[in-house]
């Protein structure tokens, strides 16, 4: 395929598998009738830019669909998370009433809720109709659209520049990213600046954390990556910083390569030799990645096999689109693992894409207390098991595959 920053050829493999249906596609009752539609599901590396990318299947409107399931405020520390980062970049660029904070992917409100109580101006920008208007039943003025360099030169022409973007988990989303990152340029004002937070690939890699790949995904990003994107693109990265979230972030400070006056910090050269000591620039790098994905699949294969034939009964815990990934690559099917609980009320009733695993509520796990709970979403573990410490009290234990099969406690 064709590198989508560079125009390069894009044959390097890192992984491939098999096929699957959007990792957020869930099913009604009535859709269980019918066909699903299942598309590949492999990452290429480009080996000019090194800007590792799923190949080219879907479009950007096929994933993210008017009734989206995807809500951030359902997991707690998600929403520590931002109220953290809405402090640190207040007091950091010394942000108030005067001041305009726009998010890009704004999902629900989870984060500009807390820059509203601040009384700070703030615009969300979400593409999707069901999280769209739960941000504003917050009060959080949303621009329903996706976001590219179009819709920022319009913000410009009205006056709505702004002090501060922020772009969580949306860098890795987008099919143009080159027109994405442009968008940013004409988006800040002369000073402003913008971040983004994004699933850093060394950690995807050295994590073997392949169900972070999923058709939404259109990229797997690193520091080298990016700093060339964010370049050609007006930007100019002046800072990071590493992050625990999503098993292993990058959080990335930008400026408009004309009128910022930002130094660049050394963490920005540090992040860029720590990728060059373990080969991000090195085609070995990537390869033996498959194998690895293949032992964690086996593995949690014989572990639900196994509690099958001694008669343990197994449930999954978060609809996530990571754990889709997952159970479709495992071929995983409601024998092995009966339901799945989830605490969003958009994904309840509802059934998984691929597997068609039904999603219930969380009263399913006291009603039937299971043996196993498989924590789908890995990277919440510690959330999930303080949060249904009963689990622990019928003498259940969690269950997480990835990196490798771990039984907790």
């Amino acid at each position: 395929m064709t590198c989508r920053h560079c125009g390069a050829d894009a044959t390097l493999l890192l992984v491939d598998l098999g096929s699957a249906p959007p990792s957020n596609g869930f099913l009604t009752h009535d859709a269980l009738r019918g066909p699903e539609a299942w598309l590949p599901l492999r990452v290429l590396v480009c080996e000019r830019c090194w800007l590792v990318q799923t190949q080219d299947f879907v479009r950007a409107e096929q994933v993210f669909a008017p009734d989206y399931t995807y809500f951030s405020s359902y997991s707690t520390s998600w929403l520590s998370h931002a109220e953290r980062y809405v402090g640190d970049m207040v007091s950091r660029f010394d942000l108030g009433p005067d001041s305009h904070v726009v998010e890009v992917a704004a999902n629900d409100g989870y984060l500009l809720q807390y820059v509203k109580a601040r009384g700070i101006p703030c615009t969300g920008i979400e593409p999707t109709a069901s999280t769209a208007a739960a941000a504003r039943e917050r009060g959080i003025p949303i621009v329903e659209a996706f976001f590219g360099s179009q819709l920022a030169e319009e913000f410009a022409r009205n006056g709505r520049q702004a002090d501060l973007v922020t772009a969580n988990n949306v860098l890795a989303h987008v099919p143009d990213i080159n027109d994405f990152v442009r968008g940013f340029a004409a988006l800040l004002k002369p000073h402003g600046v913008a971040t983004f937070e994004f699933h850093h690939v060394k950690q995807l890699i050295d994590g073997c954390q392949f169900d972070t790949v999923y058709h939404e995904h259109f990229s797997y990003l690193s520091m080298t990556a990016v700093d060339r994107i964010f370049s050609a693109g007006g930007l100019v990265v002046f800072d990071v910083e590493e992050l625990p979230t999503h098993g292993g972030s990058l959080r990335v400070f930008a400026q408009r390569a004309d009128t910022g006056r930002q130094p660049r910090s050394q963490a920005v050269e540090a992040v860029l030799n720590a990728e060059d000591s373990a080969g991000l620039r090195d085609p070995a790098y990537y390869q033996g990645f498959q194998d690895r994905v293949l032992k964690v699949k086996h593995d949690f294969l014989s572990f639900l096999l196994t509690a099958h034939a001694d008669g343990k009964a197994v449930a999954g815990y978060g609809a996530a689109a990571k754990g889709n990934t997952l159970l479709n690559f495992a071929g995983v099917r409601p024998d092995l693992l009966a339901f799945v609980v989830d605490r969003n009320p958009a994904k309840q009733g509802k059934f998984l894409p691929g597997s068609r695993i039904p999603v219930v509520g969380e009263g399913k796990l006291e009603q039937a207390r299971p043996d196993f709970v498989v924590i789908l979403p890995w990277n919440l573990k510690d959330e999930v098991i303080s949060e249904q410490a009963d689990v622990a009290e019928w003498g259940g234990r969690f269950v997480t595959a990835v990196p490798e099969l771990k039984i907790w406690p």
